[in-house]
């Protein structure tokens, strides 16, 4: 970012989590589901450890390819909804790198579009996760931020808006 001092111009560097959140947004391009485009980074010491986005299991169709598959969700307070099970997630994507490349993030931080679901956040937990640094808030991250408040792990939501993705108009139901 380049800043006006008058005859010069001056370069700003980005904060450590601005870096490592534009990659997490990069690393999210490659995702296949257009409900949830989204991908991560883990880190340590400000080391790049592994990345990982939303897509069907290797060798398995994508939802960008054959469409979703749809479940759906009856909530405590009755509410229903559609979610796409097709995919793992970008912090799952992320661990299961981590665990074939032998590569330990016990102790890392996390970066992601958005606070993680609860099954992610009990991954992260079991992964030895510390610190996880979402861009937005999730619409049922409650539980999540309960456990991560419950194990010390650090949550900071950098926009605290909730993300919305309820609607795909990129690949029609199948």
């Amino acid at each position: 970012m380049m800043q006006d001092t008058g005859k010069n111009k001056v370069y700003e560097r980005p904060s450590w989590d601005d870096y490592f959140m534009s990659i997490a947004e990069l690393v999210g391009t490659r995702a296949t589901c257009g409900r949830g485009r989204s991908g991560c980074v883990i880190v340590r010491d400000r080391q790049i450890l592994t990345t990982g986005y939303v897509g069907a299991p290797a060798g398995l169709p994508h939802c960008d390819e054959v469409g979703h598959e749809m479940h759906t969700v009856t909530t405590d307070d009755g509410r229903v909804s559609e979610h796409c099970i097709r995919t793992v997630h970008a912090e799952e994507n992320a661990i299961a790198q981590a665990a074939r490349l032998g590569v330990s993030v016990n102790g890392g931080t996390l970066y992601c579009h958005m606070t993680p679901c609860y099954v992610c956040a009990k991954l992260l937990i079991n992964a030895g996760i510390k610190k996880v640094v979402a861009l937005k808030d999730y619409q049922r991250s409650k539980r999540s931020k309960e456990i991560f408040a419950e194990v010390g792990i650090k949550l900071h939501i950098i926009h605290p808006v909730v993300e919305d993705y309820s609607k795909d108009t990129t690949t029609p139901n199948k």
